[in-house]
């Protein structure tokens, strides 16, 4: 491999210890079993952009990717808790009363419990950034007979980016996280080994930087900017009696949600194939983040990397989707 840079985007996820690419071989998982070996496979998944050319469409791709990789994400992850062998070493470690829903429920009980889990996660989220920052800035607005109004966008996207940063601060100590972080920074220095050109070997991949321009953290943070700026905007024409009602204004805000995810998918699309002064400030701030969720691999957690990478990339395929 010539030492220049290549233009194939590739993409990828951590997994339970293993790693996603994404690619122009498609989309292929390298998994670290409990024997040591790395399982390397292949899985399909048809994007709704080769159906019907109107989800493909600047802003519109945005939206879709979004969705796309949360489905896709959530299945390979199961995928990977069970390639691993982590799934029958949890077994082991199930109470009676687990143990006597999965014998009578059999693969509908974790069915249950993932779909459970998922309905909880996805209420305490919208409480946490929907809910709370509006109900804290209706408080404190009333403290200071409404001298707030006018910085609501700001001061509640403020709110929400102080909330995500503790947030991953605070698991980011968890252990389990903390090996799924390393297993992201191996995701990160693969690719930047082969965008630069280098042979993808364990050394070349570790003098690698762990921080990427196009990776989801980088995302969520250019999301919440996004935010500030057009609810800040939203706020200086809906009339005050509507946003100091928390429900009303939840309401109005939430439309605007694919929008930003659309913009900021545009900006990470824009700030992976360029390196000027804007790129640099915007992109800073989920940058640093990922100084949080990502952590320095070990050699055998960078093998996994490289496999995954190697599956899917092509030498001379140009592909400038990012994934």
């Amino acid at each position: 491999m010539s030492k220049k840079q290549h233009i194939t985007s590739v993409g990828g996820q951590a997994l339970i210890e293993g790693i996603m690419m994404q690619g122009p071989r498609g989309i292929a998982t390298a998994v670290r079993k409990t024997d040591k070996s790395i399982l390397v496979e292949y899985h399909k998944f048809t994007h709704l952009k080769d159906k019907n050319k109107f989800f493909g469409l600047p802003v519109i791709r945005g939206i879709v990717a979004f969705f796309e990789s949360m489905i896709m994400g959530y299945k390979l992850l199961m995928y990977s808790a069970e390639a691993s062998g982590m799934e029958d070493l949890e077994d082991v470690e199930m109470n009676k009363f687990e143990k006597w829903l999965t014998d009578k429920l059999g693969d509908k009980f974790m069915d249950i419990i993932m779909a459970f889990a998922s309905l909880l996660g996805f209420a305490l989220a919208f409480v946490i950034f929907f809910f709370l920052p509006v109900f804290v800035f209706n408080k404190l607005n009333s403290w200071t007979d409404m001298a707030l109004t006018p910085w609501q966008g700001t001061i509640e996207g403020t709110m929400k980016i102080i909330i995500f940063v503790v947030y991953m601060l605070l698991v980011s100590q968890m252990k389990d996280i903390k090996r799924l972080f390393q297993y992201h920074g191996a995701e990160h220095k693969s690719i930047a080994c082969y965008e630069s050109g280098e042979e993808l070997t364990v050394e070349n991949v570790k003098k690698c930087c762990r921080f990427h321009p196009r990776c989801g953290t980088s995302f969520m943070f250019v999301m919440l900017i996004l935010s500030i700026i057009i609810v800040t905007l939203l706020s200086l024409v809906v009339p005050a009696e509507l946003k100091q009602n928390t429900i009303i204004w939840m309401l109005i805000k939430l439309p605007l949600i694919p929008l930003i995810m659309g913009i900021g998918y545009e900006f990470i699309k824009y700030a992976g194939k360029h390196d000027n002064v804007f790129v640099k400030i915007v992109s800073a701030p989920g940058l640093w983040m990922q100084r949080i969720t990502t952590k320095e691999p070990d050699d055998d957690i960078i093998e996994v990397g490289i496999e995954a990478i190697k599956a899917v990339i092509t030498d001379n395929i140009e592909d400038d989707e990012v994934k």
